[in-house]
């Protein structure tokens, strides 16, 4: 097996991998945007909402969060009360339709470069959003409740799930600029062809 006729097929898979990764971040953004309508998912969100300063404006009593958590697939109707006087459904139902709206201009890379590339930067400030909850979110890491294994550097299944936005971040980055360039691109053989198109005018008007 020649391994330098590996390494030049990898080479090639730069167009397939960009493909891929605009596609993952649509499937991703549209998926769990859209799953924002159900009410799981919306409890879910709370400790990160409620505890970010740039967010908890949206709920009517962010601090008393804590004793109203929900576990995911169980029903506790005093908590889902509060959540519905916290406004954590109407949240959720607003934060999911932006976050599928990212998702959509995205997905207009092929016919509309220059919007795809504006969704990909939105994708890229919302992932600095969501990486600051690795700071606000006291949930984001292992509580001390008897281990020694507690604390920073120690993600909890939140933070292990925020952290993966780092990710996101770069992949919206990476879309951004390959958007950019296939819009700069179309303009540039536009701007091309606009002079060639009025001399021909030009000329069939003379030649008539």
């Amino acid at each position: 097996m020649n391994i330098r006729r590996v390494y030049e097929w990898g080479s090639r898979m730069d167009r397939v991998g960009m493909a891929v990764t605009r596609v993952g971040l649509v499937v991703v953004l549209v998926w769990i945007g859209g799953l924002k309508v159900a009410r799981y998912e919306a409890d879910g969100i709370v400790p990160f909402v409620a505890n970010s300063p740039l967010m908890n404006f949206f709920y009517s009593d962010p601090g008393a969060y804590a004793a109203h958590k929900n576990p995911e697939g169980k029903l506790v109707p005093e908590n889902r009360a509060w959540h519905e006087a916290n406004g954590t459904y109407p949240f959720a139902l607003g934060l999911g339709a932006v976050i599928v709206l990212y998702g959509v201009l995205i997905s207009t890379h092929w016919w509309l470069p220059q919007v795809a590339a504006v969704g990909s930067f939105l994708v890229f400030i919302m992932s600095v959003v969501t990486l600051s909850f690795l700071i606000t979110t006291p949930e984001c890491w292992v509580p001390a409740l008897g281990d020694t294994t507690h604390g920073f550097p120690y993600l909890s299944g939140a933070g292990r799930l925020v952290v993966k936005d780092a990710i996101m971040m770069g992949a919206a980055l990476v879309t951004m600029a390959d958007s950019a360039r296939v819009y700069l691109l179309r303009s540039s053989s536009a701007h091309a062809a606009a002079p060639e198109v009025t001399a021909g005018v030009m000329r069939n008007a003379l030649a008539s």
